[in-house]
Order: structure tokens, then C-alpha cells, then sequence
């Protein structure tokens, strides 16, 4: 930081298991990455590619070392994991990882039906390979998943292997988690965390207000995902206080 000031909470430091920031890149140029990372590099936890844009991006392996160079982990879409999957092709999605030294991976069902055994399987045999982040909830604003349902997936996909479980929202933060409006479904979200612990959940909260409360509900350290490239300075300060929204939040209370 560049000065001090008092009452700042305690964020966690990198390599953190809490308090991640996951970044959406929809199609970044590397010279873009590389002013990215020039601001924001310490505040970045890990990078999706989002989708299954990595398939039509330009010198992928240069913008790979990009962010490799910065200690930063990238992982492709899980859009990506089902193009492959509903192909049947998925031992060659299991080349690709191994083609671009992938480290990470999404197992995601959101544009597939997938059973949940056939979705545990895929986790267990890539979590043999690479540290699997496993997507919970469909694309689809039409269905809608009770909460005790979110709760034995996402359970029952931490068993299986995964590091983290993802809350869907897509880039938009309007379905999933959120209703069309991208308000949070609240008694959702609080009823997952009577089960699965916060740390092994990443929130996709793409909006500011999403952002907010989330940091309001479960401190400067929650686990959040699906944000912008140009919003991870922004979010570092609503986690710290120091925007308007949580301005008053951490006050005589700076540990979190």
C-alpha cells in the first residue's frame, strides 16, 4: 500500500485460499494482459478465459506465459469442458490441458445435461491431472435450483475432488445465484453456507452491487469470481473500506 491508514482490514496474502479474486478475460490482447498485470497482478488470484473464447484467441501460448510469467493460474471456461464433453472428445480436452501445461481446470454443466455421478466422475479423474474448480448451477434463468439441491452438488462435487466449488452467475450476474434483475437470491446463498464452508466457494459476482454484498455478508476475504478486468482495483477497495458502499463497514473492526 502507498500510505497507511488505520482500520483497514486483514486481507489474506498470495497464494490465498480465501478472499480469491477470479478474472473473467473474454478476449484480452496480450498487450492488454500485460497492463493488467502492470496495475492489478497482486489483487489477481487466478484468470478464466471465459467460455470457450481460448479456442478463437490469437497467440494463446504467448498470452499464457504472460500471465504464467506473472505467478498468475489460468484455466479455460467450462464451456469449453462441455464443447469437448458433448462431442465426445474428451480425452482430447485432456491433451489440450496437457498441450498448453494447464495447471487448473472448470468441470461445469451449465449448457449440458449431465448426470451428477457422470459430472463426480470427470472431476475425480481430472482432479488426478490438474486442480479442478467445479461449476454449480445452469445458464438457463428458466431453472431453478432449490437450495438443498446446491447444497448436495456442491458437497458431493468438493468429495469428488474439486478445490473449489463456482456459484454460477455467468458474466452478467443474472442468473443462477442472482435473480434476472441480478439481485442476489439471499435466502439461497445463506442457506448453501449452513452446509459448505465459505472457503470452498467462489461467489461469480460480476456486479458492483453483487461485489457488495457478498463482502457485507461474509467479510474482506470472500471468494469472488467472474470479475472484469478494469473492476479489480474497484473491488480491492470495497473489500478495504475505502468505497462508498462498504465505507463504513470495517470501522472499529479491522479484523476480519
Amino acid at each position: 500500500m502507498n500510505y497507511t491508514l488505520t482500520q483497514i482490514p486483514e486481507r489474506t496474502v498470495k497464494p490465498r485460499q480465501s478472499g480469491l479474486t477470479m478474472v473473467m478475460d473474454k478476449g484480452l490482447s496480450i498487450r492488454q494482459v500485460e497492463d493488467l498485470l502492470a496495475t492489478s497482478a497482486n489483487y489477481i488470484d487466478i484468470v478464466k478465459l471465459g467460455w470457450a473464447t481460448s479456442f478463437v484467441t490469437p497467440n494463446l501460448s504467448e498470452k499464457l506465459d504472460v500471465y504464467r510469467d506473472a505467478g498468475i493460474p489460468v484455466y479455460f471456461g467450462g464451456t469449453l469442458f462441455e464443447a469437448f464433453v458433448v462431442r465426445n472428445q474428451f480425452e482430447d480436452y485432456q491433451r489440450l490441458l496437457d498441450r498448453y501445461d494447464m495447471k487448473y481446470a472448470e468441470v461445469s454443466d451449465g449448457s449440458i445435461e449431465m448426470p451428477q455421478d457422470v459430472k463426480c466422475e470427470y472431476i475425480s479423474k481430472l482432479a488426478k491431472q490438474v486442480t479442478v474448480l467445479s461449476e454449480v448451477g445452469s445458464k438457463d434463468e428458466a431453472k431453478i435450483i432449490p437450495p438443498y439441491k446446491w447444497i448436495q452438488l456442491m458437497q458431493a462435487e468438493l468429495q469428488a475432488g474439486a478445490w473449489k466449488v463456482i456459484g454460477e452467475a455467468r458474466e452478467g450476474g443474472n442468473v443462477g445465484l442472482f435473480r434476472s434483475s441480478g439481485e442476489v437470491r439471499q435466502g439461497l446463498v445463506e442457506e448453501i453456507l449452513t452446509q459448505v464452508p465459505f472457503e470452498s466457494i467462489i461467489w461469480e459476482a460480476p456486479q458492483k452491487s453483487q461485489q457488495v454484498w457478498f463482502v457485507k455478508l461474509l467479510g474482506t476475504n470472500v471468494n469472488l469470481g467472474n470479475i472484469a478486468p478494469h473492476e479489480v482495483i474497484p473491488l480491492e477497495t470495497i473489500r478495504l473500506g475505502l468505497r462508498g458502499d462498504t465505507f463504513t463497514h470495517f470501522l472499529d473492526n479491522a479484523k476480519q
